[in-house]
């Protein structure tokens, strides 16, 4: 992984990443999930079925089925992560619809970030994840022309 240094004196070092890359969930209990980077989205969405609130001891969480792998269904991990937020968001098909929001920590690199993810059915889309720019606007820099600039295994799924 490359670093350079942004045009400011002010901000850091930041890591140059490519328009796809591995990442890893770990509050979520994911390994790796294949993402796209989309710096014209504002949040990260990342692929559940069937989320449910679900109220314990007067706190929110939401409870999902994720599979990690695309164009698969397996495996199936159920998940659960307390519930930040329910917001609007306009998806791909330009429609505004509700989602739940949580926050959890994204392992990219050997970076670490606390990210905001909304959470929806992705079955379709090419990739069960993406991370918006919001989440690495002040830790990357995008490559458009390159991928997978922060793993070891380049193309491979487990």
């Amino acid at each position: 992984m490359r670093l350079i240094k942004s045009g400011s004196l002010h901000t850091r070092e930041r890591a140059v990443i490519g328009w796809r890359e591995w990442v890893a969930l770990p509050d979520l209990g994911v390994e790796r999930i294949k993402t796209k980077i989309d710096t014209g989205a504002r949040t990260s969405a990342l692929h559940a079925l069937d989320p449910a609130l679900v109220v314990r001891d007067g706190k929110k969480f939401v409870r999902f089925r994720l599979h990690p792998a695309q164009r698969k269904s397996r495996p199936e991990l159920h998940c659960e992560a307390p519930l930040v937020d329910c917001r609007a968001v306009i998806n791909s098909g330009g429609q505004t619809e509700q989602r739940f929001v949580i926050l959890t920590r994204l392992l990219l690199g050997e970076r670490e970030l606390s990210v905001e993810v909304t959470l929806t059915d992705r079955a379709l889309m090419g990739f069960r994840m993406l991370v918006g720019r919001t989440a690495i606007a002040k830790s990357f820099l995008v490559d458009p022309g390159r991928s997978f600039l922060t793993s070891r295994h380049k193309t491979e799924e487990k």
